[in-house]
């Protein structure tokens, strides 16, 4: 399947997206101070680590590592990572960060809580299309920290990541469960099809995914981001998966979900006991950024949560495009 270049959001975004279009070593475009959670940054960082994913039909692959374009994105990295870590409250108290995580929420709180309350059939595909650009990825940004890691953590998130992919099984991975939900929700399942709808909230969350996996000295953040997305899991897809039963009738709308209550549950154990615990164990100093993971992804998600939220209270679409404004999927 052809993979374009998305639209560009802002100056640089259309400097870089058509700059993918020539020979790599190409002038690369400067950059100048810009909003960290903006659409401009967003989409040229999510275009500029998609190179290291599917990439795009019309690129060159080797821009992947082109230094010019490199240098470009480390300097948006930074402009990225310094709002994080001025936004988050920081420490190195892993456990006090774990159990806040465990701490119940009211069926009344959130997306879930509006979705069970107000919520259509149309809402619930735009939440769809909104963790599209998440779930086609899902656990592989994680795959980059293996590596990283050395004994009973390595081999415990492995474990995690085999059942993340499937169990062996292609029609078993998580990113292809969801492709169905997207087919069965009458969306376009694609990969990354809706890019160019989803503002730049949701790109900020998986973009936060990609820097935490590309950077070694991120390590520790990445695990913690793994962490609060299996610890959170189990419940939401609970909620998640009678949500769907109840606005959407196809039964891949709720597999998805019902797919990760059970094996969330196990894989919190497994992320806090062995990999957490172990990580610590070899590396004390990995307290702060396993926290700054944690917490960073809370803001993340926090932050895409008020603006479907207020969007949906003040009755528009939360996406770019509506989706009544798309053409039908095939």
């Amino acid at each position: 399947m052809t993979r374009r270049l998305p639209d560009p959001r802002g100056e640089l975004s259309a400097a870089v997206i058509e700059l993918l279009t020539r020979t790599p070593g190409s002038t690369v475009p400067p950059v100048r101070e810009l909003d960290p959670y903006g659409e401009d940054l967003h989409l040229t960082l999510h275009t500029s680590y998609e190179l290291h994913y599917q990439g795009f039909t019309a690129v060159d692959e080797n821009w992947e590592w082109d230094p010019d374009l490199l240098r470009l994105r480390r300097d948006l990295e930074i402009q990225f990572r310094t709002a994080l870590r001025a936004d988050v409250a920081g420490g190195d108290n892993v456990d006090e960060e774990l159990d806040l995580l465990l701490e119940p929420t009211s069926d009344t709180d959130g997306i879930a809580g509006f979705l069970a309350d107000h919520g259509t059939p149309d809402h619930l595909r735009e939440y769809f299309a909104h963790r599209s650009i998440y779930h086609h990825i899902e656990a592989d940004p994680y795959a980059w920290v293996i590596p990283r890691l050395r004994g009973q953590p390595k081999a415990s998130l492995v474990a995690v990541e085999f059942d993340e992919f499937g169990g062996g099984r292609g029609e078993r991975v998580h990113a292809q469960l969801f492709a169905d939900l997207l087919a069965g929700a009458d969306l376009e399942p694609a990969y990354l099809h809706y890019l160019d709808n989803v503002p730049a909230p949701m790109l900020a969350l998986v973009n936060m995914m990609s820097l935490f996996g590309l950077h070694r000295d991120l390590r520790g953040a990445l695990v913690g981001h793994f962490a609060t997305a299996e610890i959170t899991s189990s419940p939401a897809s609970r909620r998640l998966a009678d949500l769907a039963r109840t606005l959407l009738p196809h039964p891949a709308c709720a597999h998805f979900y019902t797919e990760h209550v059970e094996a969330d549950a196990v894989h919190e154990q497994v992320m806090r006991r062995d990999v957490i615990a172990g990580l610590l164990a070899a590396e004390p100093e990995q307290a702060g950024p396993i926290v700054f993971g944690i917490q960073a992804t809370n803001l993340l998600e926090d932050r895409f949560a008020d603006h479907v939220l207020q969007s949906w209270n003040d009755n528009r679409s939360s996406l770019r495009v509506p989706l009544s404004a798309l053409a039908a999927p095939a």
